[in-house]
């Protein structure tokens, strides 16, 4: 994963445009963190807001979350978007067809028991196995953060350069190497008709989001960071998820 650059976002947003490709996360985006992942609510509001930015781009709108696809088409049900999950290790069509990048790796198997075990240990902390990469969330404990990062730092010393270690906000991943939200981007426009020959807008809210800000800054399109804080390759910025909200359903009101 690419580092931020020290670039400090403007508040000064792109004018709208009908031919952007619309790309979002998920946590921190368009719904508020919480403590537990599971804890998430989507309003109807939001539903249906995603639908009308979905007709307003001509079907160029898609989530790209860390969450696996069977969490994302729970929460968003029945909203039907192309989507990337596990930061790209997956990702469905609009139609529903899934995809997956690679399958689960064998080398996670002793990781599985050794983070079960350390999370039982210590109250507050929540994993996900999902498969092609383990997390751990701390957002109940973070007062555990040091203790978090020694624990992960030291399996992926174990599970060895094949394999990413990414830090966000309250929260550590492993999961095998040279796959995210950037690739999860670029794949969208080229191989997605809807999506190609489109300017990119990229909306997040972590240091996840990063890679897909440089894949668009790349490709001359938006990177919008939620939040001003910190140094990021986004060229502008939204203070929270309510000024997302409030931006998108002026996009989908003014039909971009």
């Amino acid at each position: 994963m690419s580092k931020p650059s020290s670039n400090r976002p403007s508040s000064r947003l792109p004018p709208p445009r009908r031919d952007w490709a619309l790309f979002l996360d998920f946590d921190g985006t368009l719904v508020s963190l919480e403590a537990h992942p599971d804890d998430v609510h989507v309003s109807p509001r939001l539903k249906a807001l995603l639908g009308e930015l979905d007709r307003t781009f001509d079907g160029a709108v898609a989530v790209v979350s860390g969450r696996p696809l069977d969490q994302l088409e729970r929460l968003l049900a029945p909203v039907s978007l192309p989507m990337a999950g596990i930061h790209g290790l997956e990702w469905r069509d609009a139609d529903g067809t899934r995809h997956t990048a690679i399958d689960q790796p064998a080398q996670l198997a002793s990781c599985r028991d050794a983070l079960a075990a350390f999370v039982e240990g210590h109250p507050g902390l929540h994993y996900e196995d999902k498969g092609v990469s383990l997390t751990l969330h701390y957002r109940g404990a973070p007062e555990l953060d040091e203790a978090c990062h020694e624990f992960f730092e030291a399996q992926h010393r174990a599970l060895g350069d094949t394999f990413e270690l990414i830090s966000g906000k309250c929260v550590l991943e492993l999961r095998p190497g040279g796959y995210h939200k950037g690739t999860a981007v670029a794949r969208l426009l080229d191989e997605t008709p809807a999506f190609q020959a489109r300017t990119p807008v990229f909306i997040g809210d972590d240091v996840t989001d990063e890679d897909a800000f440089r894949v668009v800054n790349a490709r001359g399109g938006h990177a919008v960071r939620v939040g001003s804080q910190g140094e990021t390759a986004a060229s502008c910025y939204l203070e929270s998820v309510q000024e997302v909200l409030t931006w998108l359903e002026s996009l989908a009101a003014q039909g971009a």
